[in-house]
């Protein structure tokens, strides 16, 4: 399994044990389908629209609090089809919204769980190297997510 940190550094969601527990589920589980070494390490940071948009404002200027967001250590250089990681080596940093999961998860009506879930998955997804740029990357990215969130019985339409 990887070392997964997870820091709460909001105090308007409760961070459960059972939040983090699906948390690290949903980590595990997308290294696990993408077959990335299990001895890996990924910070999952836990924070506020307030934080998430300080944050976008200074790294890709958008001055809006936003869902997720990825700081990878490695990117996927051009043409190639995969990154090869090596065990206990720093994948990088997810960075979430509890704000914004909530407020997403009742727009698209589903659980708040499901939306955690997703954006923990998607954030991983981006320090792998996957994005969504092109429609055929987004196609991509948002198949691999649903295999994913299917995997942990999080797909669309759990509430």
């Amino acid at each position: 399994m990887a070392n997964i940190m997870i820091n709460n550094l909001q105090d308007k969601i409760d961070v459960t044990e059972e939040l983090k527990a699906l948390v690290i589920k949903a980590v595990n589980s997308t290294l696990s389908v993408e077959k990335v070494p299990e001895k890996v390490e990924v910070s999952i940071a836990l924070v506020d629209d307030k934080y998430i948009q300080e944050l976008n404002r200074q790294y890709r200027n958008v001055d809006a609090p936003t869902d997720v967001l990825s700081f990878a250590m490695r990117e996927r250089a051009a043409g190639e089809d995969n990154i090869d990681f090596c065990e206990e080596e720093l994948l990088g940093d997810v960075v979430i919204s509890l704000e914004r999961a909530t407020m997403q998860a009742a727009e698209y009506g589903h659980s708040f769980e499901r939306e955690v879930g997703f954006l923990v998955v998607h954030g991983v997804l981006h320090l792998l190297g996957y994005d969504h740029e092109s429609d055929e990357e987004k196609k991509l990215m948002r198949q691999k997510e649903e295999e994913i969130l299917k995997s942990i019985d999080l797909s669309r339409g759990i509430s």
